[in-house]
């Protein structure tokens, strides 16, 4: 029997483990589950991923760039500290608020991180690439703080039943970057 060509079966089994953990979680994710999301026979997954967990480092790893683009991009050709202040409310109330989607497989991440380490150097890369981003227009203090707060803002405006207006979070990012 001849091999099937697929150079995109790879990334289809990382994009179908992020769907997966997306809406079954981490604990409901297998590699029968994620092989047919993929549509790749199930030998497919050993073949690419030795276990489990390299599968889901690669999954959230890819999930946490994607995130970490969407912010550099949000950052990048902002003039000013103002601006970017700006920016960092589109970026809480808008580019972090996309999909439900998101948010879970953002709290699934979370919850291994706070488990496991090998998933904590996935937040903690995730962390550099918005601090990063976000050196631009403020002071590493500065920096640490607003990133704190993003994290908090947008997980309580997805998860509040009456969350906060866009000019809350405004005069809230002022009052940190002004300390």
């Amino acid at each position: 029997m001849a091999r099937r060509f697929d150079p995109g079966r790879r990334d289809r089994i990382i994009d179908a483990a992020i769907d997966c953990i997306a809406e079954e979680g981490v604990a409901g994710t297998s590699h029968r589950k994620v092989a047919a999301r993929a549509d790749v026979p199930l030998g497919s997954m050993t073949y690419h991923f030795d276990n489990m967990d390299e599968l889901l480092v690669e999954a959230f790893t890819r999930f946490t760039a994607m995130i970490a683009e969407t912010f550099e991009q949000r950052m990048q050709d902002v003039p000013d500290a103002d601006a970017a202040l700006d920016a960092v409310v589109d970026l809480i109330h808008v580019d972090l608020q996309r999909s439900n989607r998101e948010h879970v497989v953002t709290y699934e991440l979370y919850t291994l991180a706070a488990r496991q380490n090998r998933f904590r150097s996935i937040t903690n890369q995730w962390m550099r690439a918005s601090r990063s981003a976000l050196s631009r227009h403020f002071p590493p203090d500065t920096v640490r703080i607003l990133d704190n707060y993003i994290e908090g803002a947008a997980l309580h405006i997805a998860l509040d039943t009456e969350p906060q207006a866009r000019a809350e979070t405004r005069a809230a990012l002022e009052l940190l970057a002004a300390r």
